[in-house]
């Protein structure tokens, strides 16, 4: 594992550096920007590794502030047009109301009177555009919108945009290439250079890059896997001897290679990936808690903090390797999610069926003997081959994991009657383009050794009260479901529990309502992250806090007033507790008082109320509110906050059209990233000096801002 000293560096290394691509950006910047460009098309095409996507998502983000509002999408090789419009619309502004009913017309009838960007990111073939361009009205309707694609097919880009869109990208030259290379091999050393290398060594070095062909991906997988390894002649040697003499395949060759050069702990955790879709977002949360349930991560200790600590440890060793892209960042610099390139998604499919590890849909049927023993499989999307399979298999003892990325509403009745003796990860995320509502049966197959359970999508109902009687759970996220849970939980291994149940509070068993979760039946010692709808107030008691002694992330929605003034009041005040998420329902008529709670460091409040400096905890680090009324009375108290790093604004109603950020002196003393997401009434944001906010490094202005002006200062800021 990466050592904790460099493993700090790497948090805040830059992820978002293009190196020998400035021609190309600046190239497609003044194209983007022409007013006469033909279909408002911009092409990006290439083999596969170049950085197609890197350079577009650089280019969206330093122009997107140009235009009236954005969007960015990833579309991949299995589309769902449903999916991907109605993305373009929550990031173009449209209302949850006006995304869910008349979509397709709603859309359109705002980007026929905005000017857009939207980035359409790794199109595969031109049936999804033909799909897309029924909502998106053609970009020159309104002078200047743009549409970016990326492609690997340079025939999809010329019927998108016409011969005069293209823009094919290259592989770096060498001199390019072995900058790439040294930025990469020096990334956490103080002397980004040479100096310190014998000659020789920099040859092998020049020889190595020679053979990644100028493909940006295989030279920085190649640099992650010679950091984990002496800077001597003799092993940079090995490894060019394993190279070869050419790349086959692309950089098929050297991603294999950096994979066997993995620590043989590592492999099956970095072939996890590939049981998620193409492009797929992943949270950190979830693969450390999921390698865990397996036992793919075991301590000696037995400690489970350990073995978290462990699992973090190991994805940054593959982030660290260049094998994984971080895709957001926590508010303290840990791997919030992230996502691994289409090429090496490839890589974990081909070598998890070569070793059994995992199946996909499309080659779960091979050799009977080997699908007797598969332990783990993904279906992505076809449900027919779903079907297919358990219709075959209906007695998969000895599958270990279980993941289900599906539209298919009867998915829960099919297993309903199978043996999952042996399952211990089940993941069943339901997207359906039509917002079809699903429901779940009272009775499941059996599940006795589950222990991370995922539910996502339109799904309703009740869960079935055998796996409530699961021993060994430890990980129960439902929470992006409309399920409920049964009144008694049975498991005293839960750890995290996320959930739109009721809360009911009550010794007395038969007095708990079918609908509510009785907070007294979880495990008082274990529950580390606790997201509830709570019931009326009445429910609400102090002492149901205080059981939950190790409880470090609390989610509460439905707030009362009475849960507010428990909140105020409460002491002693939950030690463990470092992120706390509060939904309002209405305006409360009680302040909030927040200011007893030292542990406190991530805040997020989402509702209408008057805050005061006792709203807020001493060591706050990040703030996120949320359909909040801004005033001076309110930029004022947030001035003050010692530790604040980052604030989000999202949805605010802003008395007073100018936003001013300045003070005296001390304004902001801590803040690094201002975020600020579809203002209203807000016309201007201003520091008029040049000692507030000393340590701001970026400032995002998101959907509606495109007329809010910005002082000299801050403009310079803007990403």
């Amino acid at each position: 594992c990466i050592p904790l000293d460099r493993r700090r560096l790497f948090l805040h290394a830059d992820e978002t550096e293009v190196i020998g691509l400035e021609d190309d950006f600046n190239t497609l910047k003044a194209k983007l920007l022409d007013q006469d460009l033909p279909y408002g098309v911009v092409s990006i095409v290439g083999m596969p590794g170049l950085g197609k996507t890197t350079l577009a998502k650089k280019l969206f983000r330093h122009v997107r502030h140009q235009f009236e509002c954005s969007g960015l999408v990833y579309v991949s090789q299995q589309p769902r047009a449903g999916e991907i419009l109605r993305d373009i619309a929550k990031q173009v502004g449209l209302t949850e109301q006006e995304r869910k009913e008349n979509l397709e017309n709603n859309l359109r009838s705002l980007l026929k009177i905005k000017r857009y960007v939207i980035l359409l990111d790794d199109i595969w073939d031109v049936e999804i555009w033909d799909d897309l361009k029924l909502v998106l009205p053609e970009c020159d309707s309104k002078i200047g919108s743009r549409i970016i694609i990326t492609s690997r097919n340079s025939n999809v880009g010329r019927y998108i945009g016409g011969d005069f869109s293209i823009h094919v990208l290259q592989p770096l030259d060498s001199e390019n290439s072995f900058e790439l290379f040294t930025k990469k091999i020096f990334t956490f050393d103080n002397n980004n250079n040479w100096d310190n290398a014998s000659p020789d060594l920099v040859d092998i070095g020049r020889s190595i890059v020679g053979r990644c062909g100028g493909i940006p991906l295989a030279i920085v997988v190649t640099a992650g896997m010679l950091r984990a390894r002496e800077r001597t002649e003799r092993a940079w040697n090995r490894v060019l001897e394993s190279m070869g003499h050419k790349i086959q395949d692309g950089c098929g060759k050297v991603l294999a290679l950096s994979y066997n050069d993995l620590p043989i702990a590592l492999r099956p955790c970095f072939l996890y990936f590939g049981l998620y879709p193409e492009d797929h977002e992943i949270r950190a949360f979830d693969l450390t808690n999921m390698w865990i349930a397996e036992k793919l991560i075991v301590v000696n200790s037995g400690n489970r903090r350990e073995a978290e600590s462990l699992a973090e440890d190991i994805l940054n060793d593959l982030v660290y390797r260049n094998l994984i892209q971080v895709a957001k960042r926590t508010y303290d610099g840990r791997i919030s999610s992230c996502r691994i390139h289409d090429l090496l998604h490839s890589l974990c499919v081909d070598l998890a069926k070569e070793s059994n590890f995992f199946h996909t849909e499309h080659n779960a049927f091979g050799d009977p003997g080997n699908v007797a023993r598969l332990r783990r499989i993904t279906f992505y999307s076809d449900n027919n081959a779903m079907n297919e399979f358990f219709r075959l298999n209906p007695k998969p003892t000895k599958l270990r994991s279980l993941f289900c990325f599906t539209k298919d509403s009867c998915i829960f009745f099919q297993m309903a009657h199978l043996n999952f003796k042996l399952l211990q990860v089940f993941v069943v995320v339901i997207s359906d383009d039509d917002l079809y509502f699903f429901s779940i049966p009272n009775t499941f197959g059996n599940t006795s050794c589950l222990r991370y359970l995922r539910f996502e999508g339109d799904i309703f109902g009740k869960l079935p009260n055998c796996m409530v009687k699961l021993k060994h759970l430890e990980t129960l996220d439902i929470g992006n479901s409309y399920l409920r849970l049964p009144g008694v939980w049975k498991s005293m291994q839960l750890r995290h529990l996320r959930c739109t149940s009721p809360l009911q509070a009550s010794n007395c068993c038969s007095s708990i309502s079918p609908f509510c979760l009785n907070m007294y039946s979880l495990p008082p010692n274990n529950l580390q992250t606790l997201t509830l709808m709570w019931m009326d107030g009445k429910n609400f008691e102090p002492r149901l806090l205080h059981r939950l002694i190790n409880l470090r992330k609390l989610g509460i929605k439905g707030v009362s007033d009475s849960t507010v003034k428990i909140l105020s009041a409460l002491c002693p005040v939950p030690k463990a507790l470092e992120v706390l998420k509060l939904y309002f329902l209405a305006r409360p008529s009680e302040q909030i008082k927040l200011s007893s709670y030292p542990n406190i460091v991530k805040l997020h409040l989402n509702g209408r109320m008057r805050l005061n400096s006792e709203a807020f905890p001493p060591n706050l680090v990040k703030l996120t509110l949320v359909g909040f009324e801004v005033d001076g009375h309110l930029v004022a108290v947030l001035k003050k906050l010692p530790n604040l790093r980052i604030l989000k604004m999202v949805w605010c109603k802003h008395i007073e059209e100018k936003m001013d950020l300045s003070g005296d002196g001390d304004s902001f003393p801590q803040l690094e990233f201002l975020h600020i997401h579809e203002p209203f009434r807000l016309s201007e944001v201003m520091c008029g000096d040049d000692v507030s906010i000393p340590k701001l490094k970026k400032l995002l202005l998101k959907d509606g801002t495109s007329n809010v002006r910005l002082s000299e200062h801050l403009a310079k800021l803007r990403i």
